[in-house]
């Protein structure tokens, strides 16, 4: 059993906890309202590496200390930046929870932001920017979604690039800290075994107000398809993704697209799995995926194939989305929910997962969904839902394709050739 609580501490810093009474860990995240879809052009990566400068030192630890602290009681001390969010956060024994909450509030307050540390850091992004260049399976996911998002800055590298990285200063990181890593833009999440008043208590020792947070930045709708992007690079194989709009991550029918994400592409018993790799020999990956937002959202299906087998692919990957629309089965349907509620439960298992649920869960819906009413709404989900589902957003008419490999131009499907004119 379970107990989720919400309250909002004098400073306004909004705190969520889930007790988990046999859990032996407790994992912590501080939120931020802030990721690459606010940054300016010019600044595209700050978001990333303010996340990388966090652990670099404050006034009380240096990067050595800081890292210690956690890995000395076997704890975990990790952080990540999205397009819509940044999380920085400790998994620990429930009784070094203390210790936890310390060094996340340090390193969130008291950062230096050292030039020093700043221009190594530089490097080590840098070398992460050429890595992500350097392999093309991944990549290929932003390249294509900076053609779909066409122009907006949803389309572009959470990284950032060499040169808006290199014009970072001291300066502009501080501006915005000062302006998103505020009270009103960022919460507290926390799941295992402690309880609501422990975190509540911690917490109000170190947070004073931080002043308001910034107004979220809204999105066009995305790019009207077909759209085309055909990057020429000397591979042995061609990876491509190929997607569509959808609605946006808190739209009621998201559940039927789940189900048809499930279908179409989540695991080796998928439709594209079973077709082009298991049937055909024509992949060794082809999965699809759903990439959902405040206010828009892509279905998406990544395949990596050979040159010569590249329109023969997409062709298949086209002739599901055509399928879907009208020949699904009850024992089809049944089957996806099965899975899908067996992955859902799955990956709740842990004290850092159900605290990344119930963040992501304030940030999209304001309040957290209990997990029985998200299997229900799983179960609800008809045949027909998912056909109408797969008949509004699978058409030909809304896709973006996006490849990288060589001499692509020569093997593209009907559907496209007309871009390149």
């Amino acid at each position: 059993m379970s107990i989720i609580t919400k309250s909002t501490l004098k400073s306004g810093l909004k705190v969520i906890t889930e007790e988990m009474a046999d859990s032996e860990s407790t994992s912590i995240g501080f939120w931020v309202n802030t990721g690459s879809r606010f940054e300016t052009k010019e600044l595209g990566g700050i978001s990333h590496f303010i996340e990388h400068m966090l652990f670099k030192g404050t006034d009380k630890r240096n990067a050595h200390e800081i890292s210690r602290e956690i890995e000395s009681v076997g704890g975990i001390l990790n952080a990540f930046t999205s397009r819509e969010y940044t999380c920085f956060y400790a998994k620990v024994l429930n009784r070094d929870v203390g210790r936890a909450v310390k060094i996340l509030a340090d390193m969130f307050l008291n950062s230096k932001f050292s030039t020093r540390e700043m221009k190594k850091e530089k490097m080590v992004v840098g070398q992460e920017i050429k890595m992500v260049q350097d392999t093309p399976d991944d990549l290929i996911h932003d390249v294509f979604a900076e053609k779909f998002f066409n122009g907006h800055p949803l389309g572009r590298s959470i990284l950032g690039t060499e040169q808006t990285l290199e014009s970072m200063t001291r300066g502009t990181l501080l501006k915005y800290v000062n302006r998103h890593y505020r009270t009103q833009g960022v919460f507290v999440a926390a799941a295992g075994g402690i309880s609501h008043k422990k975190v509540v208590r911690l917490l109000s020792r170190t947070f004073d107000t931080l002043g308001p947070a910034p107004e979220a930045a809204g999105a066009p709708l995305p790019a009207e398809g077909p759209a085309l992007t055909l990057v020429e690079k000397d591979l042995e194989q061609a990876h491509l993704c190929l997607g569509v709009p959808v609605p946006k991550q808190n739209n009621p029918k998201r559940f039927s697209l789940y189900l048809l994400n499930t279908i179409l592409g989540s695991g080796m018993s998928s439709r594209l799995f079973q077709k082009i790799r298991e049937k055909r020999g024509l992949v060794y990956s082809v999965y699809s995926y759903l990439n959902l937002y405040s206010d828009a959202g892509a279905l998406i299906v990544y395949a990596g194939t050979t040159a010569e087998n590249f329109k023969e692919v997409i062709d298949l990957v086209t002739k599901e989305f055509s399928s879907a629309a009208k020949n699904i089965t009850a024992e089809e349907l049944r089957e996806a929910k099965s899975h899908l509620k067996g992955s859902l439960l799955l990956g709740l298992e842990a004290s850092d997962s159900r605290m990344a649920k119930l963040a992501k869960d304030e940030l999209y819906y304001g309040e957290s969904l209990p997990i029985k009413k998200v299997v229900r709404s799983i179960d609800r989900v008809s045949v027909e839902a998912v056909k109408e589902a797969a008949a509004t957003y699978l058409r030909p008419e809304n896709m973006t394709l996006a490849a990288i490999g060589k001499g692509l131009d020569k093997e593209l499907p009907a559907l496209f050739a007309p871009s390149l004119k």
